[in-house]
């Protein structure tokens, strides 16, 4: 519990919560899940390859790649006529180590 908490830290805890909401919600998803933990085993993978290893449709999956995209857990690099995605989580663990932090800071005695 977080006692004698200062307005200003308070904020900023705060912010960053708000800030971390599209990457919990990411996350939440088990399709996604499965889908970085697919390609945390690989370098890189298409949507096709990516679809092989799932029982999703192609669709969908593009669908979640895009959401994954959106919230830098994944990036994509075109080569040739393929694209291939990859685990992006530098962005993602600055952003939880922010709120990890600010937390933190907020709640320390």
């Amino acid at each position: 519990m977080c006692v004698n908490i200062k307005k200003e830290e308070a904020e900023r805890a705060l912010i960053s919560l708000r800030s971390a909401i599209p990457l919990f919600q990411a996350l939440s998803d088990p399709a996604r899940q499965d889908i970085i933990l697919l390609l945390a085993e690989r370098d890189a993978m298409t949507v096709g390859a990516i679809t092989e290893q799932s029982q999703l449709s192609r669709p969908a999956i593009s669908h979640h790649l895009k959401i994954l995209r959106d919230t830098k857990l994944v990036r994509s690099e075109q080569k040739g006529t393929q694209r291939y995605y990859s685990l992006e989580i530098v962005n993602a663990l600055d952003t939880m180590k922010a709120l990890i932090h600010d937390v933190e800071t907020a709640c320390a005695p």
